[in-house]
């Protein structure tokens, strides 16, 4: 198991100048870094990969950022746009020798409405489609897709680990896993341990942050149960600090971030790496 941090919680976008980072990741005693890459344009990849192999840090995964022109179930327009996007980072990953990419494939950020059956089910068979398009892909190239089940207030698409593993199973393909989210299951599991027992063998991803997207640990979250979970699975993926704060501003709407949760976001990465090497080692 490997402990990484996800670069939204100190910048967005990420650029070759972001790799500044680097150094104080690596002090801290993260092993990996969760690369949010908003614009495939904003890197270098090739750069990117000499700076981590510089402060001895690998990029463990990829996060997609899934904006409204971003959506596989949406117009035909922002499903080219979708898929082209996520295509370009595989192969940004490829050079990073990045295994996973992670996040809500399926759909935009915040697109959430009630639909009639007749429309969601029309929409899944989009998303199935678009999903087997990338997972081929990613089969090919050795890398694999961790879809994220998202709260009821971010998605009305996939929101509990069920629901992800149905899809999963109707896409069929092994480049297809699941990413599981302590802050969304806290508000859509009935028991977070018992979701990610479900998820057994198909949890690709993991990302941890307190019930309220603050520091892991200062929280009511159930970190005990959450551990004893992931050891029965014998997990062994990314465990990825995704917290946000309103340092980043454009994260902090995005994310609805409107008060200060923590002190700061050193504190943060600090107190919940300590934590989570505590708690789930």
């Amino acid at each position: 198991m490997k402990f990484g941090i996800n670069t939204f919680l100190f910048t967005s976008p990420f650029t070759n100048a972001s790799t500044k980072l680097f150094p104080k990741f690596k002090e801290w005693g993260f092993d990996s870094v969760e690369l949010a890459i908003e614009d495939p344009a904003h890197i270098d990849p090739a750069h990117v990969k000499r700076e981590l192999d510089r402060h001895g840090l690998v990029c463990g995964s990829v996060c997609a950022a899934l904006g409204p022109e971003r959506d596989l179930r949406g117009t035909r327009a922002q499903q080219d746009t979708s898929l082209a996007y996520l295509l370009a980072l595989i192969n940004q990953m490829v050079v990073l020798d990045c295994p996973s990419l992670i996040g809500p494939v399926y759909s935009a950020v915040g697109r959430a409405d009630a639909v009639s059956p007749s429309e969601y089910k029309q929409q899944w068979k989009t998303v199935v489609k678009n999903l087997k398009t990338l997972c081929e892909f990613a089969e090919i190239q050795g890398r694999q897709v961790c879809l994220e089940p998202l709260n009821r207030f971010e998605s009305d698409f996939i929101n509990t680990c069920e629901q992800g593993l149905k899809l999963i199973k109707a896409v069929g393909s092994p480049a297809l896993k699941l990413h599981l989210d302590t802050f969304h299951m806290n508000i859509e599991e009935k028991f977070s341990a018992d979701a990610i027992r479900k998820a057994g063998k198909h949890l690709g991803h993991f990302h941890a942050c307190g019930s309220d997207r603050g520091t892991p640990g200062g929280d009511h979250t159930d970190w005990k149960s959450i551990a004893k979970a992931l050891k029965d699975i014998r997990y062994d993926g990314d465990v990825v600090i995704e917290s946000f704060t309103q340092d980043v501003k454009v994260i902090a709407r995005a994310a609805a971030i409107w008060r200060r949760i923590e002190p700061t976001r050193t504190g943060i990465a600090v107190k919940g790496l300590k934590f989570l090497r505590q708690a789930l080692k």
